[in-house]
């Protein structure tokens, strides 16, 4: 049984699936005081961004993290992805008419860049 749940724990599709299942639904709560369709719009674009995003941010972070050296290599990397993503949900809300577009940001941002500057320290670390 063990055995099952770490490969459960690896795979790409649980890591994208689990994003567009809880930060989509994020997005419907946060938007829920408005009327329908709005809140449900909001929680699929923020699901299949959150599944894109999550899809990516490993290989961005991967890529970046060769590019700096020193210190530049902690806290670049993870603040260039984080910048990204906020311009892309951003963008993507706005143009879809999210009606509370920080408030569904908002939580999908800290758990992507909390991810980003662990994932990002770790590998730093086994280079070091």
């Amino acid at each position: 049984m063990s055995s099952y749940l770490r490969a459960l724990a690896r795979s790409s599709i649980v890591h994208v699936l689990f994003a567009f299942l809880a930060m989509g639904g994020w997005a419907l709560f946060a938007n829920r005081l408005h009327p329908m369709p709005r809140p449900l719009v909001a929680g699929l674009v923020q699901g299949a961004l959150s599944a894109a995003l999550t899809l990516c941010l490993k290989s961005t972070i991967d890529a970046l993290s060769l590019r700096f050296h020193g210190t530049a290599r902690l806290w670049m990397p993870p603040l260039i992805a984080c910048l990204a993503s906020t311009t892309i949900l951003v963008t993507v809300h706005a143009a879809t008419g999210t009606p509370e577009i920080l408030r569904t940001i908002a939580l999908p941002l800290m758990v992507s860049t909390s991810y980003a500057v662990l994932y990002n320290y770790s590998i730093s670390r086994r280079k070091a």
